[in-house]
């Protein structure tokens, strides 16, 4: 790939990301900005709210790299000191910029407050520095040249501010500098159904390309692989990208359900929608995470009608009508306890399909019978009802049976929509 000099790094600020209290969703966010920028970005770098190693960690990026992008650590707290700290690097003194001061002011009185006395240190700059504007927030940040051939991009660790900053200044910025050689486009494509392994046996050839490159990775109950194409422009480079999904969408078949931010969830109401259909739930060990997928894509209200979360048996047998007898025969985790929950759903809201989950999500509760990670997925519908017993394995934990669950209810589902409605499609006369 070839030398790191004159590349691009990125270095977050912030105790907490380093004790791990704060997911660095920043980082990942960034990375991906400036792959579709098509900048050489060679390293990532954490900090604590800690002067004396971020000074440190400044100054080595400086002697290696052309551009640092620094997040985090421009508050008005006292552990908020990334501006002191990057000025103190470079013997460079501090300097109160009137028109940052005069727009934090605005922003406090359209709160119907006053700044406080420490918001004015957001106001102070290095000498020299350019001012990054912060539409959303009232600490902005700074495009800083403190030596030659290398340039500090400094923003907000608050994840809106930093890409409403990055997408009005700092994009167009980097895009000026002539840094970018080429253009990269990737997409992700998401499979269900065929472990990382099973799949990477099936596209082995294609794991091999340099241009594009395609990379697996594993998720909770899916994997996807991420397609990456340079090229001079972007169009010659989503050109290059084409068949290569082509490939992988023909070898995979139904493994592949979506793209980007696809979800089993959004698929099947999408397919549902087109169908003029509708769906709900009966829900035991998963405890409402099937209806909150459903419900966490905009627009859920005119395909899914509603659930229940029947954990105790007692509310199986009085909402969903689960005959006692046959809990008492079966036990609650059974195919046929899972049928007359979903039948009970469909009943209940008049739905055109139905889901329903009971299992052993864990870590305790299993028996040689019905260990830990059993689950019943049961789909009740129009041409009837099914439902099959899935062992998940007691080595994993409750929170990832319960999301595996209900993305393999909805995966199923999906699968079942895709076969009726490619039926419906040949039975229908030309």
């Amino acid at each position: 790939m070839g030398s790191e000099s004159g590349g691009t790094e990125i270095l977050c600020i912030g105790t907490e990301l380093l004790l791990g209290n704060i997911l660095n969703g920043n980082a990942r966010w960034l990375a991906e900005q400036l792959a579709g920028l098509g900048l050489r970005h060679y390293r990532q770098s954490v900090v604590g709210d800690n002067r004396e190693r971020l000074i440190a960690m400044v100054r080595e990026a400086s002697r290696r790299c052309r551009v640092l992008i620094c997040t985090g650590g421009l508050g008005p707290t006292p552990d908020d000191l990334t501006t002191e700290a990057l000025a103190d690097a470079f013997a460079t003194p501090l300097e109160e910029r009137p028109e940052v001061w005069r727009d934090i002011q605005a922003k406090f009185a359209a709160l119907g407050r006053a700044p406080s006395p420490s918001n004015r240190k957001q106001a102070l700059l290095p000498a020299g520095a350019c001012v990054l504007p912060n539409p959303l927030g009232t600490a902005p940040g700074m495009i800083w040249t403190p030596r030659p051939g290398f340039t500090l991009l400094t923003f907000p660790g608050v994840p809106s501010e930093l890409r409403a900053m990055w997408a009005a200044t700092a994009a167009p910025w980097l895009r000026g500098q002539g840094l970018v050689e080429g253009v990269f486009a990737s997409r992700i494509l998401r499979f269900w159904g065929a472990g990382e392994s099973r799949l990477a046996e099936q596209v082995a050839d294609l794991l091999e390309l340099s241009n594009p490159t395609v990379a697996p990775y594993a998720g909770t109950g899916e994997v996807k692989l991420r397609i990456t194409a340079q090229a001079p422009t972007l169009p010659q480079a989503e050109e290059l990208l084409a068949p290569v999904e082509a490939e992988l969408r023909q070898r995979l078949g139904t493994w592949f359900y979506g793209i980007e931010n696809d979800s089993q969830a959004s698929l099947c109401l999408e397919l549902l929608r087109r169908r003029g259909e509708t769906l709900a739930v009966a829900e035991s060990c998963t405890g409402g995470g099937l209806g909150a997928a459903l419900t966490a894509v905009p627009g859920a209200s005119d395909v899914f009608l509603g659930g229940v979360i029947a954990y105790a048996n007692a509310v199986k047998q009085g909402l969903l009508g689960v005959p006692a007898a046959m809990l008492e025969a079966h036990g609650a985790v059974s195919d046929p306890v899972a049928i007359a929950m979903a039948e009970g759903a469909r009943r209940l809201t008049g739905s055109t399909w139905a889901l329903a989950l009971t299992g052993v999500a864990g870590p305790g509760g299993g028996s040689p019978g019905k260990p830990v990670g059993l689950v019943h997925i049961a789909l009740a519908g129009p041409s009837g009802s099914t439902s099959e017993g899935v062992r998940f394995g007691g080595g994993r934990s409750r929170d990832w049976i319960q999301t595996v669950s209900a993305g393999e209810a909805l995966n199923r589902l999906r699968l079942l929509l895709l076969a009726e409605t490619q039926t419906e499609g040949q039975a229908t006369p030309p």
